[in-house]
């Protein structure tokens, strides 16, 4: 996602002199590199200094520029977090600020560099729009709009590299604000954003085995969150599944059920987050998800049970 977040942003800022890149500690390469080298006064590496990475991005903002304030999610989001509220969010100003590698893509350094919360504390700040691509086509389709039509603060949580696309004949084209079907099915629908869609569609395949389709939808803006379309989802189906790389606390599994309960929905909701824990474990991200109970072998024994239940 990194390596298409910088082709994105290299390719926008050729025709659109507003954008501007700031990052905090981090090396540039690939287009990155090039848009540093093409656009040196409108590119700038802080160092580890991430409040004075958003206020200049402030500053920019006020002057007509689109700036993007790029880093590692934890550095990106809770180390400036006042300026972010403050600078950005307060004055409402068209800041992108970009998490790389957010959930728990960086289960091997600890929790210094975990963002298992980030969306929640994101989602509670006034006027910032709170987006989580699930693959490169997201992600392109997000920096488009921030560019070309947002005129407020986002916070844009991405992985980092490797991700695949996951774009089908059947599915629907991004849009802003719109819970998106990524392939469709009849007998539970599985509700997901951010990179771990991988893990979704292997539960999908896992499932098919036994005869159960799933209808698959990425949820990537978080806030404004699509409740019109999920009530149109909660009448198709009465089993939903939500799987997440973020906290049990203020994510998609918490905005899903308070929505059920207000649509009246009479189904069944399975979701699997990260746990409210910080779980000591410095393996892989796999090793990480598995302690915080999510197990793909797990969820489709427990989703088979349920269907056989019917």
């Amino acid at each position: 996602m990194r390596n298409q977040f910088a082709k994105s942003i290299y390719e926008r800022a050729l025709k659109d002199k507003r954008i501007h890149v700031l990052v905090a500690d981090i090396s540039p390469a690939g287009k990155m590199e090039e848009f540093q080298k093409k656009f040196p006064k409108r590119f700038l590496n802080v160092g580890v200094a991430e409040q004075t990475m958003i206020g200049m991005c402030a500053g920019l903002a006020m002057k007509g520029m689109k700036p993007f304030a790029y880093t590692i999610s934890t550095f990106a989001l809770y180390r400036p977090f006042e300026m972010i509220r403050v600078d950005l969010s307060y004055q409402n100003l068209p800041v992108c600020v970009v998490g790389m590698g957010a959930g728990t893509i960086y289960a091997n350094l600890g929790g210094t560099h975990l963002t298992q919360e980030d969306i929640s504390v994101a989602r509670s700040i006034p006027n910032i729009d709170v987006l989580a691509p699930c693959d490169p086509y997201e992600l392109k389709k997000s920096v488009d709009y921030f560019c070309t039509k947002s005129k407020k603060p986002m916070y844009l949580r991405i992985g980092k590299a490797g991700e695949k696309i996951f774009k089908f004949k059947e599915s629907e084209n991004w849009q802003f604000g719109k819970i998106r079907r990524l392939l469709n099915g009849q007998d539970l629908c599985i509700l997901s954003f951010g990179p771990i869609i991988s893990k979704v569609f292997s539960i999908k395949d896992k499932l098919l085995t036994n005869n159960i389709s799933s209808e698959i939808y990425s949820c990537h803006t978080l806030k404004p969150f699509d409740s019109e379309r999920l009530k149109k989802i909660f009448k198709k189906f009465k089993i939903i599944l939500i799987l997440e790389d973020h906290s049990e606390i203020g994510g998609l599994a918490q905005i899903v059920k308070t929505l059920a309960f207000e649509k009246g929905f009479n189904g069944k909701i399975i979701s699997y987050s990260l746990k409210d824990k910080f779980i000591h474990c410095y393996s892989n991200q796999n090793d990480l998800l598995d302690k915080h109970g999510i197990n793909e072998n797990n969820i489709v024994n427990k989703i088979k049970k349920i269907i056989n239940q019917k």
